[in-house]
């Protein structure tokens, strides 16, 4: 409960938490924050505040997380973070320290500090699950409680569904490109320590094979994988011994790095003491394609059929479609993936679309919109499907407004429940998330992998309650 402890010239608020309302707060990886209540903006408080004294703070509503468009010339965008986003609303809650700490700087009063002292999300989720593809205006997230509840939730969402979205949308877009050829996630110096993890995940979901983070692989289960840097060979008196140290240690199976100085000399040594059974050698600079094609000629005369080429050096999607036609074996992807590889952000939108007439339980709910040019938005709960053609392949997103769009016996339905009541029921291992997104992926029209720039590949189709076609606002010119 709030107190007053007066000192000399002034007057100090601070909160003293009851017996009654002590939580058991959620773990969460080694380092972030116990709770995930302060990673959010200052006017989500302003606006809880103003609503408690307006009395609307406790209207029912829904609030829908939507791109309004792709990042330019994209053609689909692949949905990430859903897990880590269920996680964060269960961590979102408020302790001693940071009521102190709002109501010190007035961000909150103390009628605001008692109801955030006992929040804890009770309403229900729905969403596209992870893995899943999405196109303008479809409703990644739909999120239903009180004003209160569900505005808080704003920028923790947007911040996930963001950033996890827009690796996980440039990671499909190279493994596409690399084909049966694995990806690694090695961008962890290339973005801070929390988003590295983040990255790997949403990578793994769109189909890399593993990661260099070790955090990632401890917290998520992802494989991890690592060679060696140019320094370790600088360490060493020859490159020689520094190939033998390697290969002592981990075995005949390892990748070493072979351009620090000569490469076909560092070739010829890794393979002599390795005595043609070397795993695999890393290329990391100049013209990959030109130098993979004679390494791969060079290992075949001295007998090392099976050693493999992994090359890096700043590669995004482009340059993996480029070296498809090299002898290359794997794909060492960094700084293009953790920066969602030229679009860092999807562009997502958290929007009230409904709310009740009042605070009563049985109010009414009304559609709402905003109007502002270039960033309307569209009022009402949405339900989305998956329209599927005859040849199995997907030809447009269907979007319904207050009522389910029609399924015609072979579409697909797209949102599922994440949390019920403030439960979660959408978790989910990351190995299917994965499954879906291949299947996502290969259901799209095969204009959807091209690498150039161009439209949505599938046409984002609006209904009306009565399922009669809607005017698109994401659609066309306006979108753009």
């Amino acid at each position: 409960m709030p107190s007053r402890r007066d000192s000399p010239g002034c007057v100090t608020v601070r909160w003293e938490r009851s017996s009654l309302a002590i939580m058991t707060l959620l773990t969460t990886p080694t380092g972030a924050p116990a709770t995930t209540a302060m990673l959010t903006d200052h006017y989500e408080f302003t606006m809880v505040r103003a609503a408690l004294r307006s009395q609307t703070a406790f209207r029912r509503s829904v609030f829908e997380l939507f791109a309004r468009r792709l990042p330019e010339g994209r053609r689909y965008g692949v949905v990430a973070g859903v897990g880590r986003a269920l996680d964060a609303i269960q961590a979102f809650r408020f302790d001693e320290e940071t009521l102190n700490y709002l109501l010190e700087r007035n961000v909150i009063d103390t009628d605001l500090a008692e109801w955030l002292s006992h929040y804890k999300f009770k309403g229900d989720v729905w969403g596209y699950p992870e893995g899943e593809v999405y196109f303008p205006g479809s409703p990644l997230l739909i999120v239903e409680g009180t004003f209160a509840e569900a505005c808080l939730l704003e920028t923790l969402l947007l911040s996930i569904y963001n950033y996890d979205c827009a690796v996980a949308s440039a990671a499909s877009r190279m493994t596409a490109m690399a084909g049966e050829r694995p990806c690694i996630e090695m961008g962890s110096r290339r973005t801070n320590e929390y988003a590295a993890v983040a990255a790997a995940r949403a990578a793994y979901i769109a189909g890399f094979a593993s990661t260099s983070n070790l955090e990632a692989g401890r917290h998520y289960g992802i494989p991890t994988t690592g060679t060696a840097a140019h320094s370790f060979t600088l360490l060493h008196d020859s490159e020689e011994e520094a190939f033998k140290a390697q290969l002592k240690t981990l075995g005949k199976g390892t990748t070493l790095l072979v351009d620090t100085y000569d490469i076909e000399e560092a070739v010829r040594t890794g393979v002599r003491l390795s005595k043609g059974k070397l795993g695999a050698i890393r290329l990391d600079s100049g013209d990959l394609a030109e130098q993979a094609a004679d390494v791969r000629a060079l290992l075949d005369s001295l007998g090392a059929t099976k050693t493999k080429i992994i090359v890096t050096s700043d590669l995004d999607e482009h340059q993996i479609a480029a070296l498809r036609a090299a002898p290359v074996d794997g794909y060492g992807v960094g700084t293009s993936l953790v920066t969602g590889s030229g679009a860092p952000t999807c562009g997502f939108v958290y929007k009230l679309v409904a709310r009740a007439t009042s605070e009563e339980r049985d109010a009414e709910l009304l559609p709402v919109a905003k109007k502002s040019a270039g960033k309307i938005s569209i009022g009402g709960r949405k339900y989305a499907l998956r329209r599927i053609g005859k040849t199995g392949r997907a030809e447009a997103e269907v979007v319904g407004v207050g009522t389910a769009p029609a399924n015609d016996g072979n579409d697909r339905p797209l949102l599922v429940q994440l949390m019920a009541k403030g439960r979660p029921i959408g978790r989910e291992p990351l190995e299917a998330a994965r499954e879906r997104h291949r299947q996502a992926r290969a259901e799209l029209p095969r204009s959807a992998l091209k690498m150039s720039k161009g439209e949505p590949a599938l046409p984002t189709i609006l209904l009306d309650e009565a399922g009669g076609a809607a005017e698109n606002p994401y659609a066309g010119e306006e979108a753009q």
